[in-house]
């Protein structure tokens, strides 16, 4: 009831292997920072990369390397439909993603993937992993140990903080998540907040109908099954895991603990 396998498909994950020989989905956060701290992340550099200082000129990143959008022609398609389109001299570059002008990027273990689009305006700490055909939006704040899947939504004054995307999961307005994870094709309402720490400050319990179960975590913000969605302006409180196909209504706050698979919380 409460593993990974019951709450998401992994099988196009790019990184399901962070839940590998977990027995309940929140393990999945206690690996994230080990498993993102053993990438072999390729070289992220660029003259005009300066860590921590706003790009002054956008960049391309084209064959696993950073390279200047000096005579490029870029077409703003939506990333998320295969629409970024980047081309030089004419010719197409397959794959390029666009790190746009006025991006702040602080470190250097960044990964993107193919057709990623990073709007001026996002702050991006290391270590991030960014997965094909995503968008980071205007004013975007990834503050380190985010996982992203493909073609994933990170939008505006959306903050991210020690989470996991899986394929297709959007938090596209407002929304703030700590210690958390989006199942595919989840979708957050604009103003959603996921709160991630208790009040008396020790580790987060999780409440099921057949009993209490410590999670281990000081900080554990909410898991969405696939599918499931938020309405604006809700609120779940620490250690809320709402089973595929949940929704949570507008202006509502969740309770803690284990919402099953196509409830609607109210």
């Amino acid at each position: 009831m409460l593993s990974a396998a019951s709450f998401f498909e992994l099988s196009d994950f790019p990184d399901r292997e962070i839940f590998s020989s977990t027995k309940y989905v929140w393990e999945g956060l206690k690996k994230l920072k080990t498993y993102m701290d053993e990438r072999n992340f390729p070289e992220f550099s660029h003259k005009d990369l300066l860590s921590g200082l706003p790009l002054q000129v956008p960049l391309i990143w084209h064959d696993n390397r950073l390279q200047a959008a000096t005579g490029c022609s870029i077409t703003y398609g939506d990333a998320t439909k295969g629409r970024l389109v980047v081309q030089r001299d004419g010719v197409t570059l397959d794959g390029a993603s666009v790190i746009m002008a006025g991006v702040t990027i602080i470190g250097s273990r960044i990964l993107l993937g193919r057709g990623v689009l990073v709007e001026a305006g996002a702050l991006v700490k290391e270590p991030a992993i960014i997965g094909d055909g995503c968008e980071i939006r205007q004013g975007a704040y990834l503050r380190g140990y985010c996982l992203a899947g493909e073609r994933c939504v990170i939008g505006h004054t959306t903050e991210v903080k020690h989470s996991i995307f899986l394929n297709d999961a959007k938090a596209g307005h407002f929304a703030y998540l700590g210690d958390s994870i989006l199942g595919k094709d989840a979708n957050l309402g604009a103003g959603t907040k996921f709160a991630n720490l208790k009040f008396l400050g020790d580790t987060v319990q999780i409440r099921t109908k057949e009993e209490l179960i410590d999670s281990g975590l000081r900080k554990f913000g909410a898991i969405l099954g696939d599918g499931a969605q938020t309405g604006c302006n809700s609120v779940t409180n620490p250690g809320t895991l709402i089973g595929r196909q949940g929704i949570l209504m507008p202006n509502t706050t969740a309770p803690s603990g284990y919402h099953g698979e196509k409830t609607i919380i109210r």
